[in-house]
C-alpha cells in the first residue's frame, strides 16, 4: 500500500509544476512529475492496439512509464479469441448482420444507475479479475481504447474499488455503442469536436468530453517533401495512388490494382495488403502497365503517406487520422458497415473524402483530382479544418492534468498495491 506519506511527497511534486491541459492546446510549464500509464486496450481488428501502442510511445518519449495491457487475453485466452476471431468474421462475411446489430446497439439507452444492464452484468467477472491486476500495478492514470472498457472502469469506480483518472479514447469519427456506459470516465477523447452532440445525446456531461483527436503516432504529425519520400523508397518523383487494405487486407484489393491500371492517366501505385498474403501474391502475378510497389504488412505506411497524393483505403478511424494529419485526400472504397460506414459520411460530409462504389468509379474520381484544381484546394482547406496532428501530445498533457487535480485534492484516494 502506498503510504500517506508518500502520497504527500507525490502531491508536493507535483503541484511543483507538469504539463497542463488548456482544452485542445498544450501550455508547457517546469516538468517536475513522472507518470505512471495503464493503456487497456481490446483487440477487435488492428486499431484499437495501434492506437494504444501510439500513446505509449508517446508517454515513453517523455520519459514516461506506459504499459499496453490486452484486458480480454488477461482474463480469457478463450475470450480473447472469441471476440478477435468474432470480429473479423462478423465483419467481413456477414455484413449485413453486422450492420443491423450495430444499429441496433447504436439506438439503446445505458443501463439504470445500479449497474443492472446486461452489458455491465456480463461484465462483473471481468472488472473484479482487472480490479485486481491495476491495484497490483497502481498506476496514476487508466487510457482505455475500446467501449467495452468503459463499463468496465465504470463499475470499478461505482463500486469505490479503484479511484484514479480514467480516460476513454473513441478511435473513430463517430461514438460506438457502450460509450452511453462510461458514465464515470473523467474524459472522453473524440475525433472532433462535430461529434460532440452523439456523445449529449448518449448522456455524458458536457466537461467530459475532450475533442482533441485520436492519438497517432509522431511520425504522422511530421512531414517530410514527396520528392525525397520517394527517392527514400526508390519510387518515380510523379504522382502516387496508395492503396491501402487495412491491416487484415480487407477487400478485392488486386481487383482495384487492376481497375486503377486501367485508368489512361500516368501515375504510379503503392499497395499495402496488410497480412493479405493471398491479396499480395495476386497483385504480385498481375502483368500491369503502371509501376505497382507492392507490399504486405509495413511499418512504414508514414513514409509512403509522405510520398502519395492521394489515399484509397476503407476508412477505418486510425488509417483516416494519419492520412488527414499528412494532409492527404482520402478516397473511401469498401466500407465495414457500421463504423466504418459512419466514419465515410462524417469525411463525405466534411469534404474531405470521395467515395467509389458501384456508380461512382475509380477513374471518375481520379478525374477530378488530376483535372480540377479548385476540388483539390477545397479538400487541403477541409483537411486542415478537421486534422488533429497533435492529439497524441495533447493527450498526454491531458493525462498530466487530470492526475495532477486528482492529487491535489487529499478527498480522492490514490491507488494502493493489492495485499
Amino acid at each position: 500500500m502506498i503510504s500517506i506519506t508518500q502520497q504527500r511527497k507525490r502531491r508536493q511534486v507535483l503541484q511543483g509544476g507538469g504539463i497542463l491541459f488548456t482544452g485542445g492546446n498544450t501550455r508547457a510549464c517546469p516538468r517536475a512529475i513522472h507518470m505512471k500509464v495503464l493503456i487497456l486496450s481490446i483487440t477487435a481488428g488492428e486499431g484499437h492496439n495501434s492506437t494504444a501502442a501510439a500513446i505509449k510511445d508517446c508517454f515513453a518519449a517523455h520519459g514516461d512509464t506506459a504499459e499496453v495491457f490486452d484486458a480480454y487475453r488477461y482474463v480469457s485466452k478463450a475470450l480473447y479469441e472469441i471476440v478477435k476471431q468474432g470480429y473479423l468474421l462478423v465483419s467481413k462475411d456477414f455484413k449485413a448482420l453486422f450492420a443491423k446489430s450495430y444499429a441496433m446497439a447504436e439506438n439503446r439507452r445505458a443501463g439504470g444507475q445500479n449497474g443492472n444492464s446486461f452489458y455491465r452484468v456480463a461484465n462483473m467477472q471481468l472488472t473484479k479479475k482487472l480490479s485486481k491486476y491495476i491495484k497490483q500495478y497502481a498506476p496514476d492514470a487508466i487510457i482505455y481504447t475500446h467501449p467495452f472498457l468503459g463499463v468496465v472502469t465504470d463499475l470499478m469506480k461505482t463500486r469505490n474499488d479503484i479511484q484514479i483518472p480514467m480516460i476513454g479514447v473513441v478511435t473513430d469519427y463517430t461514438v460506438h455503442p457502450l460509450w452511453e456506459e462510461a458514465r464515470s470516465t473523467d474524459k472522453i477523447v473524440i475525433a472532433n469536436d462535430l461529434l460532440r452532440s452523439q456523445l449529449l445525446r448518449k448522456g455524458i456531461r458536457e466537461d467530459q468530453i475532450a475533442p482533441i483527436g485520436i492519438p497517432i503516432r509522431q511520425a504522422f504529425s511530421e512531414k517530410i517533401p514527396k520528392e525525397r519520400a520517394r527517392a527514400l523508397l526508390g519510387l518515380d518523383n510523379k504522382f502516387t495512388l496508395l492503396l491501402m487494405g487495412g491491416s487484415m487486407g480487407y477487400g478485392d484489393i488486386a481487383g482495384v490494382v487492376e481497375e486503377l491500371d486501367a485508368i489512361p492517366q500516368d501515375f504510379q501505385i503503392i499497395s499495402v495488403c496488410g497480412n493479405n498474403t493471398a491479396a499480395k501474391e495476386a497483385i504480385d502475378a498481375l502483368h500491369t502497365k503502371k509501376r505497382v510497389m507492392n507490399l504486405g504488412f509495413t511499418k512504414e505506411v508514414d513514409l509512403l503517406m509522405d510520398a502519395s497524393d492521394v489515399i484509397v483505403t476503407k476508412p477505418g478511424g486510425l488509417t483516416t487520422s494519419e492520412a488527414l494529419a499528412k494532409h492527404l485526400p482520402i478516397i473511401i472504397c469498401n466500407p465495414i458497415p457500421g463504423h466504418e460506414r459512419r466514419n465515410a459520411s462524417f469525411l463525405l460530409n466534411n469534404g474531405a473524402a470521395m467515395e467509389v462504389d458501384k456508380h461512382i468509379h475509380f477513374e471518375d474520381v481520379f478525374w477530378q483530382l488530376t483535372h480540377n484544381p479548385a476540388r483539390v484546394e477545397c479538400f487541403r482547406q477541409a483537411i486542415t479544418a478537421i486534422a488533429k496532428p497533435n492529439a497524441t501530445e495533447d493527450l498526454y498533457a491531458l493525462t498530466a492534468s487530470l492526475i495532477a487535480a486528482y492529487e491535489s485534492n487529499p478527498a480522492i484516494p490514490l491507488p494502493v498495491h493489492a495485499k
